[in-house]
């Protein structure tokens, strides 16, 4: 009886462990011992229950930082963002037009020879050469929020220094370290874009709109500040979106794409959920992938087996389209002034005999200078429907061809009307190409190395735009028809060499 009674005390034990098919008892004695060893059994069991819940508990779902963004979409935080980077942008623009109307002011008023006008922009271009690459490697070491708050403080600091120049060789070296500055502002489409969800990268170039308010703001300031109040002025009044944005820079969020190579992964939920908050969407569930990256901003990586031609044929196109650009901006004022539109020369040859022959901007030239600069909001526009429709590349493309196109007509002799219509559409073309190499050039390079690349690139641009006032300047009291020719062959190159590009978008 004692027997069958321990029987039944087992099969329960058995039962209740869920142990069927696992453990067998058969001709076993079944003394105390015996039943304390399947007692074991039992809380082995519960134990290793226990253990595989715990581990799947432990097992977090993890999410990328382009998962985030794209899960927040859009939103209010990204158009704060945006308004403030494109202070940035609306300064840069204001200090690089303010080089085509300070030029003819000072070849009257300080009686300076041609080159010495060539070099004030040319100062200009040095100092951003020397900027871009140095700014970029800061933007990838140390953050983009850092580098653009520094930037556009130094930027601020000298502009306004510049209106108090007492001297030509002083105010060569104030715009030289205004350049300076420059190179590091432009690096507010960086910051970004790398906010932006995957599916709206193309709303980078709306950004851009910033850059053609700022020379249509330049120009429209000229018209009522240099006639009365004179260039000083001028100066002083361009350094404002700088000095709004130094107001609000307190705002600036850290880009999570930076903080996340750096590894730290709290401040990127930080940032992530401050973006959610503004734009009314909740956090995907888990924690930021980890990502650490201790080789950043390296020059070598430029040059890595899969990236070396996308970097030479972009070295180029950046030279092409700002050589392009700078040189249409500076040659409008030239043209507006000459006397003779249909010479083989343009304006008077070589150096005045006295320099009392000297001619200001006047009210005609500062509207024809404006209606030149609108042309840059309808540039923007139409590529912005292209990209969505032909890519990148092929809208890249497309902008050398046709700024080459409508130069050609400036072979000829045309009034100032004709003039004014092929100035206008040849630079729309030749703005869009500008902003769309912005918008391009991020794409192609990993987050590790891109304001560095962005920055070589913008350097390298910049050798163009410090060729281009010897070419739109000097050659063009020499030769039209050779200045427009070094535009014509350079843009038609770089429309080829775009085709060749990889495909983004």
């Amino acid at each position: 009886m004692e027997w069958r009674r321990l029987d039944k005390i087992a099969q329960k034990l058995w039962r209740s462990s869920g142990l069927r098919g696992e453990e067998k008892i058969v001709g076993q004695s079944y003394e105390n011992n015996d039943i304390c060893t399947i007692d074991s059994a039992r809380a082995i069991k519960l134990e290793g229950r226990k253990s595989a819940y715990r581990s799947r508990s432990d097992k977090t779902e993890t999410f990328t930082v382009q998962d985030a963004l794209d899960t927040f979409g859009f939103g209010k935080f990204q158009w704060k963002l945006c308004v403030l980077a494109g202070l940035a942008w609306t300064g840069d623009a204001m200090e690089m037009m303010i080089l085509s109307i300070l030029g003819p002011q000072l070849y009257c008023e300080w009686r300076l020879p041609r080159y010495k006008v060539a070099l004030i922009a040319l100062m200009v271009f040095v100092g951003m050469i020397i900027g871009f690459p140095l700014w970029g490697n800061v933007y990838d070491k140390f953050g983009r929020r850092v580098g653009l708050i520094i930037s556009m403080c130094w930027t601020l600091l000298y502009g306004l220094l510049s209106a108090f120049a007492p001297g030509y060789g002083w105010l060569l070296v104030l715009r030289g370290l205004v350049g300076f500055g420059i190179g590091g502002c432009s690096q507010s489409v960086t910051l970004y874009s790398e906010f932006l969800p995957m599916k709206m990268k193309g709303t980078r170039i709306m950004m851009t709109v910033f850059w053609s308010f700022g020379t249509m703001l330049q120009v429209v300031l000229a018209t009522f500040i240099m006639p009365t109040l004179g260039w000083r002025w001028l100066l002083g009044v361009s350094i404002l979106p700088m000095a709004i944005f130094s107001c609000f820079s307190f705002w600036l969020p850290e880009s999570p794409h930076f903080d996340l190579l750096t590894g730290e992964t709290d401040k990127v939920m930080v940032t992530l959920q401050r973006v959610a908050k503004e734009n009314g969407k909740t956090m995907p569930a888990g924690k930021v992938t980890p990502h650490k990256e201790n080789n950043r901003g390296e020059i070598k990586d430029l040059f890595a087996p899969q990236s070396w031609r996308s970097t030479l044929l972009l070295w180029f196109i950046w030279f092409t389209v700002a050589f392009s650009y700078y040189g249409i901006v500076l040659m409008t004022t030239e043209l507006f002034q000459s006397e003779d539109l249909c010479g083989e020369t343009q304006g008077i040859q070589g150096e005045p005999s006295c320099y009392l022959e000297c001619h200001y901007l006047t009210s005609d030239d500062y509207e024809d200078l404006l209606w030149t600069t609108l042309s840059e909001f309808p540039g923007i526009s139409i590529f912005l429907l292209l990209d969505d429709h032909i890519g990148r590349k092929f809208s890249l493309s497309l902008c050398f061809f046709m700024f080459s196109l409508f130069i050609l007509p400036l072979y000829v002799c045309i009034g100032r009307v004709p003039l004014t219509i092929f100035i206008f559409i040849a630079r729309a073309f030749i703005t869009g190409g500008f902003q769309l190499i912005f918008v391009y050039t991020p794409e192609v390079f990993p987050i590790k190395n891109r304001a560095f690349a962005v920055g070589t690139c913008n350097a390298i641009a910049r050798l163009g735009s410090l060729i281009t006032p010897f070419v739109s300047e000097v050659m063009l009291m020499k030769s039209i028809k050779l200045t427009l020719s070094s535009y014509f062959a350079c843009s038609l190159l770089a429309g080829i060499a775009c085709l060749m590009l990889p495909r983004t978008g």
